[in-house]
């Protein structure tokens, strides 16, 4: 196999690589893995194009800070340049990146026996191009909504993450990304949502959400 350049990749690495909003045919990503395996360039750049915010998702599904959630990400990257001639379903890539990416998170919590505060908890900067009355509102916001967030189980925070992805997961890679039964995320997200919607009512936030 002439593997694709992983390096040529790892700007998309970074935290703040784009993935893209739509999510390319199943067939599609089939052709991709094949020709990507064949030392196809174009096709291992859209390859980690598309499935980047699946596996940032899947890190900061599992609490990891920004340095060990970036290892992990290249780790996983570099271990499906490893296997790409050896997938047997090429178009279950982004299933096989979501256990890949998942074992590895273990892995880290496991070598660190605790578990990291991701870093990106912090209330995201409102744009400073606001005027000042809305920039106000939209910060209380914000922390209103991640006080909420905050308060949830592990669980229903990882699967919330996942949920929110972009290009948006299938039910089989969040599956493969926690573990979880592909019939229990449609009802695991019903609950978290209304476990969230309970926390916002609780910090008497849902008006200020409203506004």
């Amino acid at each position: 196999m002439n593997a694709p350049r992983s390096s040529a990749s790892a700007g998309v690495w970074s935290a703040g690589g784009h993935a893209p909003r739509q999510r390319i045919s199943d067939d599609r990503i089939a052709e991709l893995v094949l020709e990507a395996a064949a030392g196809d360039q174009a096709s291992w750049d859209a390859l980690v194009e598309q499935f980047t915010g699946l596996l940032w998702a899947v890190v900061r599904a599992y609490r990891l800070g920004d340095a060990d959630a970036a290892d992990v990400v290249q780790e996983t990257w570099l271990r499906l340049v490893e296997s790409l001639d050896k997938l047997h379903d090429p178009a279950r890539v982004g299933g096989w990146l979501a256990t890949t990416a998942r074992r590895e998170c273990m892995r880290v919590l496991r070598a660190r026996q605790r578990q990291v505060p991701v870093g990106d908890e912090a209330v995201d900067q409102v744009s400073p191009d606001l005027p000042p009355g809305e920039s106000l509102i939209m910060m209380e916001r914000h922390e209103a909504v991640w006080r909420g967030f905050s308060s949830l189980r592990d669980r229903d925070q990882a699967l919330l993450r996942l949920l929110i992805a972009e290009p948006s997961p299938t039910y089989e890679e969040i599956s493969a990304a926690l573990g979880m039964p592909i019939g229990s995320i449609g009802p695991s997200r019903q609950r978290a949502l209304e476990r969230l919607r309970r926390a916002l009512r609780s910090q008497r936030a849902m008006a200020l959400l409203a506004e």
